[in-house]
């Protein structure tokens, strides 16, 4: 039984969604402020937790906060953020901080169940495979000082370990399959997020710029993920 921690401060939108959450088979851990939700996380009982469902609006520490928090001790946690609109700024500023999707309330059972469902997907290991006729345990590539192990899903940095979150290593092993390819955000959107999931291009930047910050030298004038402007990304190094 999946475990989700449901980080909500109305309490009746929190009863309710409990309550949805428990019909369809999940564990569900609770908390009203973001204070409360890290120190969950940092209990016993977090240890069972294995996505979050983040309201942006908490009193005191905002869900910004939180998320970027939860990305610091959880880097692999998936988070879903909760907002009260479809603004822009805070969309993106959500995703920045950390979290892998959003959805904007008042949201649908079936459609918050969804989202779940596919974040959890994500989190599973990527599937290790190669290039035809290489054993996956040979898979493993050298960019200029950047290691990918895509038996391993390890990635390295000449020879220091990067710890990237689930999502973002989807993205970069997405790319790195076929060096000098260009992907579409909207490619990457199906081969990443979920096959079925019907997105928008700004979870694929946000998981692009945060993969940047992580990988490279200078993520304004990234090396390794280029954009191509008015299609995509491809994957060099230069």
């Amino acid at each position: 039984m999946p475990h989700v921690l449901l980080i909500e401060d109305d309490a009746s939108v929190r009863d309710g969604m409990e309550l949805v959450l428990r019909r369809h088979g999940y564990g569900v851990e609770t908390a009203a402020t973001g204070e409360q939700a890290l120190a969950l996380l940092a209990g016993e009982r977090g240890a069972r937790v294995e996505l979050a469902v983040l309201d942006l609006m908490l009193p005191g520490m905002d869900g910004f906060e939180v998320c970027r928090r939860i990305r610091a001790r959880a880097p692999k946690l998936p988070v879903i953020m909760l907002t009260a609109r479809g603004d822009d700024r805070d969309i993106v500023a959500g995703l920045e901080a950390g979290a892998d999707d959003y959805v904007v309330k008042p949201v649908t059972a079936p459609v918050l169940e969804a989202r779940i469902r596919a974040a959890l997907r994500r989190a599973e290991p990527y599937p290790r495979q190669g290039p035809a006729g290489q054993a996956p345990d040979a898979d493993r590539t050298d960019h200029a000082g950047l290691v990918i192990d895509r038996a391993g899903l390890t990635v390295t940095k000449h020879g220091a370990a990067i710890a990237l979150p689930p999502t973002e290593l989807r993205v970069l092993l997405e790319l790195s399959a076929s060096p000098g390819r260009v992907l579409t955000r909207e490619q990457l959107l199906a081969s990443v997020w979920d096959h079925s999931f019907l997105g928008d291009s700004r979870l694929v930047d946000a998981a692009v710029g945060r993969l940047r910050a992580k990988i490279e030298d200078l993520p304004a004038r990234p090396r390794y993920v280029q954009t191509v402007r008015g299609f995509g990304y491809r994957f060099g190094p230069l």
